[in-house]
């Protein structure tokens, strides 16, 4: 089976003007998506509407690695030569709440040989989060050893990892993919969440960003 995740992520969130969303989602269906999916390293894509949270539309990639976005075939063809229909499409209606970042794996170190070839899972939660520093090395051991792992037990969720940004805020971005849109209502997750005393020494020192946690429904391709 052809390879779908590397080490790397692009995320694109953004809202769109309600005149613009069938123009644009159009776009970026048509057209955006398999430009970048012909870019060396880049495996394997998803967009997804927020159900929870926001900013409602999410462009997500997965790459080999994030050096991926600094070769010539992403920054010349694509960055610098766009196309007329994207000048058309994006030109001053993602403006509002527009996030653009690259990430780099840091848990788990690598996708195992079963994670590495899964497609983009139907539902999504995600939290883009900043700790002080002076918490950071015990947040990382806690969300390593005690959160992450408990929540993978969790009915519904399909796996989770752990990403820190390349270039800006928050530095911390975590994602789950859930089989279900209410994997994070039910008894389960709410166990999970508060099964350690751990986490409640860690939880007030996290800082989320806004729309953070957020719930996401995948709108392409569309689910089977």
């Amino acid at each position: 089976m052809a390879k779908t995740r590397g080490t790397g992520l692009l995320m694109l969130w953004c809202d769109v003007d309600a005149g613009h969303e069938e123009q644009f989602n159009r776009w970026y269906d048509e057209e955006h998506v398999h430009r970048l999916l012909k870019v060396p390293g880049f495996l394997s894509a998803g967009r997804y509407a927020a159900i929870k949270g926001g900013p409602k539309y999410l462009a997500m990639y997965e790459l080999e690695d994030h050096n991926v976005l600094r070769t010539a075939a992403f920054l010349d063809e694509l960055r610098y030569r766009p196309s007329p229909w994207r000048a058309r499409a994006s030109g001053g209606h993602v403006g509002r709440n527009y996030l653009l970042q690259a990430y780099r794996q840091i848990f788990p170190a690598r996708a195992t040989p079963i994670e590495a070839t899964m497609p983009m899972p139907p539902y999504l939660q995600m939290g883009r989060i900043d700790i002080p520093a002076a918490m950071e090395e015990e947040f990382n051991a806690w969300y390593n050893t005690v959160y992450v792992p408990g929540y993978l037990q969790v009915p519904g969720v399909l796996g989770a990892r752990r990403f820190v940004v390349v270039d800006g805020q928050p530095k911390y971005l975590t994602v789950y993919d859930f089989a279900r849109a209410d994997v994070p209502e039910s008894e389960a997750w709410h166990r999970a969440r508060e099964s350690n005393p751990w986490t409640a020494r860690v939880r007030p020192h996290l800082i989320f960003d806004a729309g953070s946690p957020g719930v996401y429904r995948r709108i392409w391709p569309e689910p089977v």
